[in-house]
């Protein structure tokens, strides 16, 4: 399965550089855990930070920002299978999962709960 990872990056760090990097790394810290399950790990920011980066974007909430960052997940979610919700308070993680169940996706909130497809 290709699996979104969805939970907190810019939420409750008042936009403080650190504070995101310190999320988006307990984020990354699923992403091992799954690939060893068998499926494809995925985080929106992975191809979002990039292309906001490429956009211009100078500040987090910026016009390039808001262009880039959550239309990559939610496109993304067309092509996924399934989420991983983490814990923390995220109002574009709770956006990402009430989409995906919409579409039918699986949804999870612990890696133990994702099976194991490796043969």
């Amino acid at each position: 399965m290709l699996i979104l990872i969805a939970g907190p990056y810019r939420s409750g760090t008042n936009d403080d550089p650190t504070l995101m990097k310190a999320n988006l790394s307990r984020l990354e810290s699923v992403a091992l855990p799954i690939f060893r399950k068998g499926h494809i790990p995925f985080i929106g920011e992975w191809l979002a930070l990039p292309l906001i980066h490429l956009a211009g974007s100078t500040k987090p909430g910026d016009a390039a920002w808001e262009e880039i960052q959550y239309p990559v997940a939610h496109r993304m979610l067309e092509k996924c299978d399934a989420v991983l919700r983490i814990e923390g308070a995220s109002n574009g993680a709770d956006e990402d999962v009430r989409k995906a169940k919409e579409m039918g996706l699986e949804i999870y909130y612990s890696v133990d709960d994702i099976p194991d497809s490796r043969e």
